[in-house]
């Protein structure tokens, strides 16, 4: 069906989505609002979908969002090809978007880019993002590929494993000796205050649910941290327990700073790489990269 649909009519709709407005895309095109409406609309008809939601700013539907990524893998195409065949301006970078978990950014992922050869010039793009939301951002064509959790490749794309990486539940010394030693883990653990990264961070309260068998998780008692370093900070400062990653916790365990919990119950998180199926050189080079970084660094 893509093949049907004009060009001209695609670019525009994603253009409405980016700019959030139909003036404003009607600016960036260089045409009028009503010719940037009628785009629209002609591609709804074609399509027989409700393509965008009429909100400020506009949204597209889940259709919508299926041409969205078409366009913005086009784009994509089209760019390769101007570079390829030299009509690109002198220096231009390519840019390359990916979605990617706050614990791979601040351990292995911006090492596995620098094995990324530069000639000719790449520009990364990074949405950090948690990796059970970041298939979402392939899914709706804002990124290029992502570093996920789910192994069930978004339409479009390809998927393959990279590996697991380790948490291992972990307390500051006073921590342990204020809050938790005056009872069984599975009980202590449940009601004694807990770091999160933010409110779609579930790892504490996976590990506290295993622990118990399926009963409730983590205490409501929690400090949210959103960034990775931070988080182990205040983990190591005793603000609470958490979940942190063996790569960052290996250091103040060994100094004494951080305690494990559960040394026997470690909690490991898949990680695998999706990407739009295309034929990018680009995209080629990051993917070889990360998969050989992730090979080194995470398990399995």
């Amino acid at each position: 069906m893509m093949i049907d649909l004009p060009l001209e009519q695609v670019r525009t709709l994603l253009a409405v989505v980016d700019e959030g407005t139909f003036d404003a895309a009607a600016a960036v095109l260089h045409v009028t609002p009503s010719a940037v409406s009628q785009r629209v609309k002609a591609l709804e008809q074609r399509t027989g979908r409700v393509l965008l939601l009429r909100t400020k700013p506009v949204r597209p539907t889940e259709s919508g969002e299926i041409v969205v990524r078409f366009a913005r893998q086009l784009a994509r195409l089209e760019r390769d090809t101007r570079s390829e065949l030299g009509m690109s301006g002198a220096g231009e970078p390519t840019r390359v978007t990916v979605a990617v978990n706050a614990d791979s950014l601040a351990t292995w992922f911006l090492p596995a880019l620098s094995r990324v050869r530069q000639e000719p010039p790449l520009c990364f793009e990074l949405h950090r993002e948690d990796e059970t939301r970041t298939a979402e951002l392939l899914r709706e064509g804002l990124v290029m590929a992502a570093v996920t959790s789910s192994p069930e490749a978004v339409t479009g794309c390809s998927v393959r494993a990279l590996g697991t990486m380790r948490y291992l539940a972990a307390a500051s010394p006073d921590f342990v000796a204020r809050h938790l030693e005056d009872g069984p883990l599975h009980e202590t653990l449940a009601r004694a205050p807990v770091l999160a990264f933010d409110r779609s961070d579930d790892l504490q309260d996976a590990f506290v649910r295993g622990l118990r068998r399926g009963a409730s998780g983590a205490s409501p008692v929690r400090h949210a941290v959103p960034t990775s370093e931070g988080f182990v900070a205040a983990v190591a400062a005793g603000f609470g327990w958490g979940m942190v990653p063996e790569a960052q916790a290996d250091t103040l365990l060994r100094t004494g700073r951080l305690i494990p919990l559960a040394p026997d119950r470690p909690l490991d998180v898949p990680l695998y790489w999706q990407q739009w199926k295309l034929d990018s050189p680009a995209l080629a080079t990051v993917a070889e990269a990360v998969a050989a970084e992730a090979a080194g660094m995470l398990r399995g």
